[in-house]
């Protein structure tokens, strides 16, 4: 029984960060695109929040409102320089 939960504990050790390694996708609903939330999004994401929000918190994509999310993503087609 002990090795059997030493082999659970590890294997679930070792599967933890493909679990947290999954980009997310979003769909663009104005540009009919999707778009895949990974760290170079991340970025972008985190500097529109600064530069273009004024906000000095950051607040998870998807925390803020639809018309938020909208406003980003007509930002995001219009700086591509951050892909």
């Amino acid at each position: 029984m002990k090795r059997l939960a030493s082999v659970l504990l590890l294997t679930g050790t070792l599967l933890l960060p493909v679990s947290f390694a999954k980009d997310h996708r979003y769909y663009d609903n104005d540009a009919k695109d999707w778009h895949v939330w990974n760290n170079n999004e991340d970025r972008a994401y985190r500097h529109w929040l600064m530069e273009e929000r004024r906000e000095r918190r950051y607040r998870a994509y998807n925390r803020i409102t639809a018309e938020q999310q909208r406003e980003y993503w007509r930002w995001r087609h219009t700086h591509s320089d951050w892909r």
